[in-house]
């Protein structure tokens, strides 16, 4: 096997937030919001996706692929979550990347009263919803198409993503479609 790029670089002089979702039970749409980087092999290189995912309804409420993993395309996708659904988390889970302990991540996290959680050193578990997401997209679509660009990756990642949101049905949601959990939850609010 060939090494890959570790995704989840720690910067030792940023603070570890403790993770907050041990024997929390998540019940409703915007309660925890997480998030998780993961490398895509290219033909020339590689390049990252990141994806923010509502934990209770699984619904991915925004993604980015990029050729860089700086934490520039990590905000754009944090602000473009936030912009399209017009709200946030209570709490906000991520790995202990520096992307993610590093002052502008947390700024805007802190700017909105999100409290932070943030996993284990090396505990995937502790975010399991968006790892089933990294491996449902690699083994349905990444792996069974050819991409030999950015713009053709980001074309194959916009047609898995549109799918599951809004067509795959999913067993832990009374076999109803994320996108279609997470917005009733606005619906009762309205």
């Amino acid at each position: 096997m060939v090494p890959q790029p570790g995704t989840s670089m720690r910067n030792k002089s940023h603070k570890i937030y403790p993770y907050l979702l041990r024997d929390h039970e998540v019940t409703y749409a915007d309660e925890v919001w997480c998030t998780d980087i993961t490398y895509i092999p290219m033909p020339r290189g590689h390049a990252y996706l990141i994806a923010i995912m509502d934990w209770h309804t699984r619904a991915v409420l925004s993604w980015e692929v990029c050729n860089t993993m700086d934490s520039a395309f990590c905000k754009r996708a944090l602000r473009r979550a936030f912009d399209l659904t017009g709200r946030h988390p209570k709490i906000f889970n991520t790995d202990q990347g520096s992307q993610f302990t590093g002052k502008e991540w947390i700024s805007e996290l802190k700017g909105r009263g999100i409290e932070i959680s943030m996993d284990g050193k090396g505990c995937w578990r502790d975010n399991v919803f968006i790892e089933r997401l990294w491996r449902s997209i690699k083994y349905e679509k990444l792996r069974l198409w050819s991409y030999s660009t950015v713009p053709e990756l980001q074309g194959l990642v916009s047609e898995w993503m549109e799918f599951y949101n809004h067509h795959r049905r999913h067993q832990a949601l009374d076999n109803k479609r994320p996108w279609e959990v997470y917005m009733s939850y606005f619906k009762e609010v309205a």
